[in-house]
């Protein structure tokens, strides 16, 4: 079965959901996953929930932005 956004996570087998190592202890976390044509991504407290489905490509784009710090305005 083909991954798509919006589908319950947990209905996605066959893969290895990661989170960061930085992740706080009560479980606030985003998590990872390499799928068929592209990442699926999870939130951790709700894991039966909706994933939402990117391309290489978008992910790629999202991690350069981050490193260069793009998105540090979201938080704190």
């Amino acid at each position: 079965m083909k991954a798509e956004n919006g589908m319950a996570a947990n209905t996605i087998h066959g893969v290895e959901w990661l989170k960061a190592r930085a992740s706080n202890r009560d479980g606030n976390c985003v998590e990872l996953a390499k799928i068929e044509g592209g990442v699926g991504m999870r939130n951790s407290r709700f894991p039966e929930g909706p994933a939402l489905v990117y391309s290489e490509s978008e992910i790629a784009a999202f991690l350069n932005g981050a490193k260069r710090g793009e998105f540090d305005h979201l938080i704190g």
